[in-house]
């Protein structure tokens, strides 16, 4: 390995981290702001130090925060305190904290028991809902790459899904409405960008990003394999949950160095972790903002590791069904779970 590539492979790490199990706002928060709809806000305060989510509320996504009382109703809260906060995930990434920090530290504190849900009872929506970009990087597992037989990448392979594919925490994906038969987990850490970047280096990349989630690139083998181009066995509706959180990069810390699971009906199938990727997450925002400019909610599948039913023997090939329950696990994240229908 030469000393450019072997230059270029070094990991970015990010100085601490924190575990699921404190899902705290931090105290730093700025004035309240607009909410949905309004004009974005030039270089707003990213949040920090928070476990986030939407959930259903009839036909509305509502913004909740994770906390050790359950899940704040965002909207509520606001309402009791007379004061702005953002609506759901898009308008507090978009739009920065608004004030969100103070509020969940009012609720906490001050706050009415009926403004936190039993998280067992909530009906997630997707983590984020209206995403400018979906990006994805293909092969960026070492051993991965290996098991289907593919050269290891010399710089990121990138392609795309739309805003169709996004579920959420115990959805669905009707793989019998698919005109396909090779259906196919890929378990994924997903970057949710929180600022506008372009052309940024590797050293400052990751300022740039938001939080993290647990994704799932669901692919149909049989669509994705009747061209170069893999678009159309990615986008088919629903291939994309996201969920059921996302944790703000602070609490994340290292994303290089996180357990990532794939089960399916309860056994393991993918187990490994995400220092295993060729390009980790510095690298990939620096590299894709390098080819376009990457919005505030943008985010990015960072690839799957080795474990694929794809790279079984073909005799030993036993694709996804209806009936299928599956568990995507990060650690950190949170599990996300999905059933095939």
């Amino acid at each position: 390995m030469s000393n450019q590539r072997r230059d270029f492979l070094k990991v970015s790490a990010l100085a601490g981290s924190a575990a699921l199990a404190t899902p705290f706002i931090s105290s730093q928060a700025v004035a309240a702001g607009p909410g949905a709809g309004a004009v974005r806000i030039a270089n707003p305060e990213m949040a920090k130090n928070m476990v986030i989510l939407n959930y259903k509320d009839g036909n509305q996504y509502i913004l909740g925060v994770k906390t050790e009382k359950g899940i704040l109703q965002v909207a509520k809260a606001a309402k009791q305190f007379k004061v702005k906060a953002p609506v759901n995930t898009d308008d507090l990434i978009t739009n920065g904290d608004q004030g969100l920090g103070k509020l969940v530290l009012l609720a906490l504190s001050k706050g009415r028991a009926d403004l936190f849900l039993d998280e067992s009872k909530i009906e997630y929506a997707p983590a984020i809902t209206n995403p400018e970009k979906i990006v994805c990087v293909g092969l960026n597992y070492a051993k991965h790459a290996k098991e289907t037989n593919n050269p290891i990448p010399k710089l990121p392979i990138l392609f795309n899904k739309f805003n169709n594919t996004l579920n959420s925490h115990n959805g669905v994906v009707a793989v019998s409405k698919v005109n396909a038969e090779k259906f196919d987990y890929e378990a994924e850490l997903v970057i949710v960008m929180g600022k506008r970047a372009y052309n940024v280096s590797e050293a400052d990349a990751l300022s740039y990003v938001f939080g993290y989630a647990t994704g799932q690139d669901f692919t149909a083998r049989d669509l994705q394999q009747r061209s170069s181009q893999w678009m159309i066995g990615k986008t088919n509706d629903g291939f994309a949950p996201i969920g059921p959180y996302i944790l703000t990069a602070d609490l994340v810390g290292n994303p290089n160095q996180l357990k990532i699971e794939q089960y399916v009906n309860g056994e393991v199938r993918q187990s490994s972790n995400t220092n295993d990727m060729v390009f980790n997450c510095a690298q990939i925002v620096s590299y894709t903002s390098k080819i376009f400019t990457l919005e505030p909610g943008d985010i990015i599948f960072t690839g799957t590791p080795e474990g694929v039913i794809s790279g079984y023997p073909k005799e030993k090939q036993v694709w996804l069904k209806p009936g299928d329950k599956l568990e995507t696990r990060i650690e950190k994240l949170g599990n996300l779970k999905f059933t095939l229908t």
